[in-house]
């Protein structure tokens, strides 16, 4: 009697089962089934992820779950195709980015990076090859401690003028191209004056109208940019004496301290 009440038990259990789809084919995971058992990876995706929160879910990259699967993690080049790109061909992708929050790169401690770098910022790292300086000669974490942050101008280099700001300093400088110095028409001439001493000097002696001029005014949109003394006065003498002297400076001698 015990052993048929005892079937008819299971029998029930496994009905019931059966009805209720635990012994059926299992439902497909969703991304909500991840958040029930990885809720700190879901929230660091979901609050820090980047386009690995909006372009894809968590089981476009995880495709299998242990016990059953045991691929559990993607390699990258699953999305990341190295034909696509150079910096995708670089061995060790986790030694900078890790999955979950994958643009948050700390290279403080990190070894030269500079390789690396220029392989996805191609147009900087040209640009310190094209114009050499000596941040040509450093290696980008010298600058950037972490990805997509940067030190200040003023961290390592003395301002033209004490008010100077990073925003000043980069009005006329481009980090990786930084010789190569380009200005506004409306550029403060104090700031010239911080590495030309002398010039300014002389200039504010002068008692031409020279005295009133920026230094933009003569040296146009370009650093090193030497305008023509003909551009503003013409030919103001005769012929001949224009003839006899074409450089104007061998009677003027210098336009910051211009002679009558």
């Amino acid at each position: 009697m015990m052993r048929r009440a005892t079937i008819f038990v299971l029998s029930l259990t496994l009905l019931s089962l059966t009805t209720s789809g635990a012994l059926a084919d299992p439902l497909p995971l969703s991304t909500d089934d991840c958040a029930k058992c990885h809720d700190e990876v879901v929230t660091d995706v979901t609050t820090r992820g980047s386009k690995h929160n909006t372009a894809v879910t968590c089981l476009d990259c995880h495709l299998e779950h242990p016990p059953k699967g045991t691929e559990v993690i993607p390699a990258c080049s699953m999305c990341h195709d190295p034909a696509e790109k150079n910096h995708y061909t670089i061995d060790n992708c986790i030694g900078c980015h890790y999955p979950h929050y994958p643009l948050e790169i700390d290279l403080d401690e990190a070894g030269t990076v500079k390789p690396v770098c220029i392989s996805c910022h191609e147009n900087e790292g040209t640009q310190l090859v094209d114009y050499p300086s000596m941040h040509s000669e450093l290696d980008c974490k010298e600058c950037h401690l972490a990805h997509g942050q940067f030190l200040p101008c003023l961290e390592c280099h003395e301002p033209h003028t004490e008010e100077m700001i990073y925003e000043d300093c980069i009005t006329c400088h481009q980090p990786h191209k930084p010789t190569v110095v380009k200005y506004p028409d409306n550029i403060q001439s104090a700031y010239c004056a911080g590495c030309h001493e002398t010039e300014t000097a002389v200039l504010a002696q002068n008692t031409t109208k020279h005295h009133d001029l920026s230094c933009a005014y003569c040296h146009k949109m370009q650093h090193k940019m030497v305008p023509l003394c003909t551009t503003c006065h013409g030919t103001p003498h005769d012929a001949a004496l224009h003839t006899k002297f074409p450089d104007c400076i061998s009677c003027h001698i210098d336009p910051h301290g211009l002679e009558k």
